[in-house]
């Protein structure tokens, strides 16, 4: 009948967050399909998909060759993996638990833990899913070489977290208009497969076609992440500060909305 509540100390709460956390993140990862395995490789699946259509459409209209200097599997990875971190995170973030969800009726869930998990379980995926077509290229075909690999590591993690960023400020929209901001995923995931810059380079466009993609932080990050890759590139029309900027911006109007959400939604909103 009676419980008592027992003071924890911040290591033990941190402890039982870090848990909860794990606990959630797995679940996350295993939401679409019972199967771990499975549903890894269906992300491999759809990154390789992405790959060979992006690699018959820059044959076909003959941009190859204006590639750059090095491993053309490289280059195009640079592009097709930093959108997929980017996209993938943003829609597992504006999908995660609200605050009316089922899953919140439980005491130690919290919205804060349902946006870690589902951000930490993309995170993972996609990484997974990287180290698994890099090492299988290196193997089967030809061994490549990252430049510098661990700027260009933190380069995915700046996409990574831009993604939770928009994801937060979907994810704050969804109970006021749920049509409107699935509509908006929309536009913006097809807008970014060409306004992400994974065909070309920035250093190859005139400064009349640099203005139609300069205002995206994504174009920026691949961009600067095929600067890292390949020792021969250096980019000159794109920023490593401008993305945390803009990082910085929509993460704090994505948490702002998500807590004037989270205090003011309604269960009988879901009945309209």
């Amino acid at each position: 009948m009676f419980h008592r509540e027992t003071q924890k100390s911040p290591l033990m709460a941190a402890v039982t967050l870090s848990e909860l956390i794990f606990h959630s993140t797995v679940r996350s990862v295993r939401q679409g399909h019972g199967n771990a395995i499975y549903g890894l490789l269906i992300n491999v699946f759809q990154t390789a998909s992405m790959l060979l259509v992006f690699y018959f459409v820059m044959t076909l209209i003959g941009m190859r060759g204006a590639a750059l200097r090095g491993d053309y599997f490289l280059y195009m990875m640079t592009g097709i993996s930093v959108f997929m971190a980017h996209t993938k995170t943003m829609g597992a973030v504006s999908g995660a638990g609200a605050a009316l969800s089922q899953m919140q009726q439980h005491g130690p869930m919290t919205t804060a833990v349902s946006i870690a998990s589902a951000a930490l379980g993309a995170l993972y995926l996609q990484v997974l899913t990287m180290a698994v077509l890099l090492y299988g290229y290196h193997v089967l075909f030809t061994p490549i070489t990252i430049s510098q690999p661990i700027p260009a590591m933190g380069m995915v993690i700046m996409a990574w977290l831009y993604g939770v960023a928009l994801g937060l400020v979907l994810l704050g929209m969804r109970p006021w208009a749920p049509r409107l901001v699935q509509i908006l995923q929309s536009i913006y995931t097809r807008a970014s497969m060409f306004a992400s810059g994974k065909m070309f380079v920035a250093n190859s466009l005139s400064y009349t076609l640099l203005q139609f993609f300069d205002w995206n932080p994504l174009f920026h990050i691949i961009d600067q992440t095929r600067g890292f890759v390949f020792i021969n590139y250096n980019p000159h029309h794109t920023s490593v500060s401008y993305p945390i900027y803009a990082m910085l911006v929509v993460a704090m109007i994505g948490m702002m909305g998500e807590f004037y959400t989270r205090r003011r939604v309604s269960a009988s909103w879901s009945a309209r």
